[in-house]
């Protein structure tokens, strides 16, 4: 068993940037993410693995050095909310268009705008259609536990860097913000130049005898060669559907089904409880990767139940690619809160009675 912790997800996530051989961290302060950079700061870990934590003027500024640490092969990351990820959304799709790892942690707040600072899942959108300008996706992971949020930042690196993408923890302040029991994974070592250049002949190491330069753009002022550079990506966002995952939660003998990620799946476990409870046979499916959604999977369940609900905070976002999945062959209802305001089971109950099985 490894190390265990009572920590804060965004505490979570630090430590596991430092575990997970993360060469640098470059973000800035906004709720409700901010332990991420205090944790980070407090912890030096310049002093216990050489990883650099540097606080930048702006998320515009800290997207872009990404860019560059990136540019040369390096695991880095940056965390903000919200609005943050607004911001840093051109230099996403810069990193995305020049196939750039690196990890991002969006614990979202509630909009739009400055909105508020308490909890949301109304980035989906943003997320899982790419966000910023173009046709690209990120590899998207929806932690639900603190565990998670620890356990996600290893997978997260792998997966940018087997795919050359951003990948992006889709969290929220619920998660963010709770203490649960954590059991640290064992540190992996930093990377040595040596291997960075073995591992990524992409990147920008520099030309020696034997080692030709590498240019790395998003620029392509041809559009024939544009048009198969993007239709390449297209090719690689599709392969990404060999790594998805979901968890199913009571579905064997489910008639009907919640489908939830992130905080409101953990509402929807308890839900799903309580129907149960009232002899209503319902499950949970969590899709944990948001992209690639598990599409395939909610459309073998299309036949077997009388009706979905996605449950989320928004206005209904999840919902779209739920219903895209079962391409109408159940019904499919939304229940959400909006503002900041969290769903009780109860209420996510009475949803299913009222939109589903009364409806």
């Amino acid at each position: 068993m490894g190390e265990l912790k009572l920590m804060k997800g965004n505490e979570a996530v630090a430590e596991a940037a430092i575990r997970a051989g993360c060469d640098g961290y470059f973000g800035y302060p906004i709720t409700p993410q901010s332990e991420v950079i205090e944790y980070l700061m407090a912890e030096k870990p310049y002093e216990r693995t050489g990883m650099v934590v540097l606080q930048a003027e702006s998320e515009v500024a800290s997207i872009n050095m990404l860019y560059g640490g990136a540019g040369t092969g390096k695991r880095v990351m940056t965390s903000s909310s919200s609005p943050g990820v607004s911001l840093m959304t051109e230099g996403i799709s810069y990193m995305a268009g020049a196939e750039l790892p690196c990890l991002l942690l969006n614990v979202v707040r509630s909009g739009p705008g400055l909105g508020t600072i308490q909890p949301g899942q109304c980035d989906y959108y943003q997320a899982v259609k790419g966000g910023g300008h173009g046709d690209y996706r990120l590899f998207v992971l929806a932690p639900a536990s603190v565990q998670e949020m620890s356990d996600f930042v290893k997978i997260g690196f792998e997966m940018s860097f087997k795919y050359r993408t951003p990948a992006m923890l889709l969290s929220d302040g619920v998660i963010g913000q709770m203490m649960e029991k954590v059991e640290l994974f064992d540190p992996i070592p930093r990377r040595t130049e040596e291997q960075i250049i073995k591992e990524c002949p992409w990147a920008t190491t520099g030309k020696t005898a034997n080692r030709e330069r590498n240019i790395i753009t998003s620029l392509n002022l041809d559009p024939a060669k544009q048009e198969q550079h993007v239709e390449k990506l297209a090719r690689k966002y599709e392969s990404m559907k060999q790594d998805v995952m979901f968890e199913n939660i009571m579905t064997d003998d489910a008639e009907y089904l919640f489908v939830a990620y992130g905080s409101s799946a953990r509402i929807c476990q308890k839900a799903v409880d309580l129907a149960r409870a009232e002899g209503i046979k319902v499950g949970l499916h969590r899709p944990i990767t948001l992209y690639p959604f598990p599409e395939a999977e909610l459309a073998k369940f299309a036949s077997q139940v009388k009706g979905m609900l996605a449950v989320e905070m928004s206005l209904g976002q999840l919902v779209d690619d739920v219903r895209l999945a079962v391409n109408g062959k159940t019904k499919v209802e939304h229940y959400g809160r909006v503002g900041g305001m969290i769903q009780s089971p109860t209420q996510v109950v009475e949803a299913l009675k009222k939109q589903i099985i009364g409806g």
